[in-house]
């Protein structure tokens, strides 16, 4: 198997892949599980870059070096993301709802598109967060109802887009379908 050739995990051929790349997307519930469920696995993977980083920075204060620390976990959660998306388009977390990323004709992830995606879909947090630093307004409360408003908003736009995809998918060229052997 090549490292672009999608395994046949889930019993879904080439085939069902490309059928199901053309459809609708599997229901929004099962795709927020996954993103939901993906943060809690992330969790682990953000502890451990941080307390490395840490040690190799002699970190003694949360705000010492914590640019750096930024973009070291943006590189880790970048190679984390491209290899397992261009590894047969599954993570855990989507391993585990049972969805799996394909291009529109149903095809594996390459590299670069997996980058693609993995960049678009910071739209999720940059625009409330951008918002918030213009507006220079710092307080929690402020921020998180930015955060949750337009996240709800980015939510809802799946109902407008093409084959109910989230934005970044219909930008990067994309594609969430179920991974299901038999779709109920």
């Amino acid at each position: 198997m090549s490292l672009l050739t999608i395994p046949e995990q889930g019993g879904l051929s080439a085939q069902a892949c490309a059928e199901r790349a053309r459809g609708t997307a599997p229901t929004l519930r099962r795709r927020l599980a996954a993103f939901l469920y993906e943060g809690v696995l992330l969790f682990g993977l953000v502890m451990v870059v941080a307390l490395v980083y840490s040690i190799a920075v002699n970190q003694r204060h949360g705000l010492h070096g914590r640019q750096g620390m930024m973009v070291v976990l943006f590189l880790a959660l970048a190679v984390y993301f491209v290899w397992q998306w261009s590894r047969g388009g599954q993570t855990l977390a989507l391993r585990t709802w049972q969805l799996r990323l394909v291009t529109p004709e149903g095809g594996p992830l390459t590299p670069m598109l997996a980058l693609v995606r993995y960049l678009t879909s910071w739209l999720w947090f940059i625009p409330p967060m951008l918002l918030t630093w213009l507006g220079g307004w710092h307080d929690k409360g402020t921020i998180s109802a930015a955060v949750l408003g337009w996240m709800a908003f980015y939510v809802s736009l799946t109902w407008a887009l093409p084959s109910r995809q989230f934005l970044h998918d219909v930008i990067s060229g994309t594609r969430v379908i179920d991974n299901r052997k038999q779709v109920a």
